[in-house]
């Protein structure tokens, strides 16, 4: 008996199709809305879409166990086989996309929560948790999406693969891509990309084209190949990518030991990574492992914030693309494909969209780095949003919020360089900076001194260095 796992469901129309029926782009054919996987425990999964499930009969909704689903996920991190040291195949009982055996796996996941005190204390909160996604195999959250997608097209018989990137989704495509032996096309805008992830995608050998357009131009040439020859899409339109970017949701409830934290802040790009991990908070409650889930809110650079401006001026009709613009690389992006699922899990949750600035992004990652703790510019915007957050009282001292930060700070040292050194930001992008905030700019700046190679010059700085901390 053949029997299907899953079905693919427009979310806009809410047509279901067979996996093998989706068209290269992902896009349904009646109302061009992207698609999300539905299992036959899915919410609003009803009577007749579980027909198609099997080639013979319907399925019940067989609900997996939480107790035993808990028990069995601990039991696997002491397994020795890479499927389950993997965060994400560690959890395949809810992603059943793929036979065990296709699996592509670089043990990615598994990534840590940190408490973050001085953060905390600089917000003006009692507690704050950062989960760092860039402690992922390629530096960033877009792993635990990529073995999930990438599995899919070595199940489905493709030899090419691509994706369109501002970087970190590039640098994982390629990375999986190679461990798979497959071939993989990467288009980037030509000059709006941080060497350090580009670099990746060049080191895993992947063929590396850089478009003289901006990212939405190359998901536009993108879209044009995979309808003119088999290459398989990796983008984030790809549902199976949301399938494996849920799992840091499952993550993060077992490390809290299942009690539900009350705020998740994620930057906002692409939007694919809220919604994926909406999905995921909401299979936990379906499924009867927590009885709420958080809200979710996103922030999102001042110079790419569609979704911020669409939702100022109501949230109705279409959303109004921007031209990008923000060093925040990863999130320079302005028509983003899941804007309309992103904007279902900020309402369904009770969540905002905030927008921050370049001077306030800076300023953030400089706090994130003082905990010892190193992210892309692009991860920090969710402290510089939580800060609005709290100023405007939607969110109380009291409250657990955790901070999701998607990727490594080596993936954009040179950020990090020009910040230390007082090159990052221009004389314009500091107006309207406070006294205390441009106090706080200075202190967190700590650029290299250059001294004669003496022991006495040496013991100078450190003496000088005390008799500040004392001040």
């Amino acid at each position: 008996m053949s029997v299907l796992t899953h079905l693919l469901r427009c979310t806009g129309c809410g047509e279901r199709i067979k996996p093998g029926e989706a068209r290269s782009n992902f896009r349904c054919r009646t109302c061009s809305d992207l698609f999300e996987v539905e299992y036959p425990w899915s919410e609003g999964a009803d009577g007749e879409a579980q027909e198609p499930y099997s080639a013979s009969r319907p399925v019940a909704k067989n609900r997996p166990n939480p107790g035993a689903l808990r028990y069995l996920w601990q039991e696997r991190k002491t397994s020795t086989l890479s499927i389950d040291q993997s965060g994400v195949w560690r959890f395949r009982d809810l992603l059943p996309i793929v036979a065990d055996e296709r699996v592509v796996t670089l043990r990615e996941g598994n990534t840590p929560l940190y408490e973050m005190p001085r953060a905390a204390e600089a917000v003006g909160m009692n507690w704050l948790l950062a989960k760092h996604q860039g402690m992922n195999p390629t530096g960033s959250f877009k792993d635990t999406g990529m073995t999930a997608a990438l599995s899919v097209a070595v199940a489905a018989g493709f030899e090419w693969v691509a994706c369109a990137s501002t970087g970190n989704t590039s640098a994982a495509m390629a990375a999986y891509a190679a461990r798979a032996g497959l071939r993989s096309l990467v288009l980037i805008p030509d000059g709006k990309i941080a060497w350090g992830k580009l670099s990746q995608a060049m080191d895993y050998g992947s063929t590396t084209l850089q478009l003289r357009t901006d990212f939405d131009g190359c998901v536009r040439v993108l879209a044009e190949i995979v309808e003119r020859a088999p290459v398989y899409l990796l983008n984030s339109v790809n549902p199976y990518r949301l399938e494996g970017q849920k799992t840091p949701a499952f993550e993060l409830l077992e490390q809290m030991e299942w009690q539900v934290p009350h705020h998740v802040i994620v930057p906002g790009g692409n939007l694919a990574n809220v919604s994926a991990l909406g999905k995921g908070f909401a299979e936990m409650k379906q499924l009867g492992f927590i009885r709420r889930v958080p809200k979710m809110s996103v922030i999102q650079a001042e110079g790419a914030n569609p979704l911020y401006r669409w939702l100022q001026k109501g949230g109705h009709g279409q959303l109004e693309p921007v031209v990008a613009e923000t060093r925040a690389s990863a999130i320079r992006i302005g028509n983003p494909a899941s804007w309309k699922k992103a904007a279902r899990v900020i309402a369904a949750t009770g969540g905002w969209c905030e927008q921050v600035n370049e001077r306030e992004i800076a300023l953030a990652k400089a706090e994130i780095g003082a905990e010892g703790i190193g992210c892309e510019p692009a991860s920090a915007v969710t402290l510089a949003g939580l800060k609005k957050l709290v100023a405007a009282g939607r969110v109380g001292r009291e409250e657990m919020v955790v901070l999701l930060l998607t990727g490594h700070t080596l993936k954009d040292s040179e950020y990090t360089i020009q910040y230390h050194r007082g090159e990052l930001l221009t004389e314009a992008e500091m107006t309207g900076a406070s006294e205390v905030e441009r106090a706080r700019h200075a202190a967190l700046r700590h650029e290299p001194l250059v001294l004669d190679a003496s022991a006495d010059a040496v013991l100078k700085v450190l003496d000088s260095a005390a008799t500040g901390a004392r001040a």
